[in-house]
């Protein structure tokens, strides 16, 4: 039987992947998609727990097919593998692939374990990589999409105390621009949000792993850097709503590559990274961070060493 006519001139219903869905970014995302009408699969670690977080702040009932769980771990290769599977067996190709997941830390390079800074990766690079290779063939045969990379403050400028985060980040980014020229042909893509500061879990200390030696030999560091950092983000956050908004938008981009601020903050940054020389952005880095001068501890470092 054919479909009634009202059924071939229906707006098709677009798709999106949001990794890291069941909480901050990626959950305030998720749900301003499905109020937009948007067919939502949310990737994450923990799907029952994180499924019943989306559906409270979607306000969706449990059986709603435009709201689906798919249980994603960037760190295991076996889970994307069986991510994919099941995002294409749920919708197709999706429309809209958003890597959004990611992990904090502060501490400095010296206090770092290198297993976290492989995870890290892990789960900012090497996952997303291997998810958006498993992804592609469908999304190249059905001739549209979008590929969305959340990246940060830090990916634009190396921030002294998050070195592994700076460093996945600036990955993201330099992934994101050699990608955008190889899919574009195929009518996919790209675009690079730089996120300013929202108020979630990733600013708080519930939500970054701490490798910091208080007593140790960057204690001074440390407590200037936290000390401004807190009234920094008091200042600055903002609610997780409003960069879902420009995540929206970010997603009816019709240009082959974008890389666009979303949040003040993070506008300002991009305008100052134009302007200023690097050596000009480290300096003003270090004065409102309140690091020593260049050399300062110079005695002290050689002493403990």
């Amino acid at each position: 039987m054919a479909e009634p006519r009202s059924a071939l001139f229906a707006p098709r219903v677009r798709s999106a992947v949001i990794t890291g869905a069941s909480r901050g970014l990626g959950l305030a995302s998720a749900a301003h998609l499905y109020r937009k009408g948007w067919r939502v699969v949310g990737a994450m670690r923990s799907v029952d727990t994180g499924m019943k977080a989306l559906r409270e702040a979607a306000g969706a009932r449990d059986d709603d097919p435009r709201l689906i769980g798919v249980s994603l771990d960037l760190t295991d290769t076996a889970s994307v593998t069986a991510a994919a599977k099941a995002i294409e067996d749920a919708v197709g190709a999706p429309y809209g692939l958003v890597h959004n997941a990611g992990i904090s830390a502060a501490g400095m390079v010296e206090e770092m374990p290198i297993d976290l800074w492989e995870r890290m990766f892990a789960t900012t690079i090497f996952g997303p990589v291997q998810l958006t290779k498993e992804l592609l063939p469908s999304m190249r045969a059905a001739g549209t999409g979008r590929i969305v990379l959340v990246s940060s403050q830090g990916g634009v400028r190396g921030m002294p105390a998050t070195a592994p985060y700076s460093a996945v980040k600036g990955a993201l980014e330099r992934w994101g621009e050699s990608m955008a020229g190889e899919v574009a042909p195929f009518g996919i893509g790209v675009t690079i949000i730089v996120a300013g500061t929202y108020d979630t879990e990733i600013i708080t200390d519930g939500g970054t792993t701490d490798c910091r030696e208080l007593d140790g030999l960057y204690a001074c560091h440390h407590q200037t850097i936290d000390k401004r950092g807190r009234a920094a983000m008091r200042m600055v956050a903002r609610s997780p709503e409003k960069f879902a908004v420009g995540l929206a938008k970010a997603l009816d981009s019709p240009k082959p590559f974008v890389k666009t601020a979303v949040g003040p903050d993070a506008r300002m940054l991009l305008i100052a990274n134009r302007l200023l020389p690097s050596a000009g952005l480290h300096q003003m880095t270090r004065l409102m961070m309140g690091l020593p001068r260049f050399g300062a501890l110079r005695a002290e470092g050689n002493d403990r060493g």
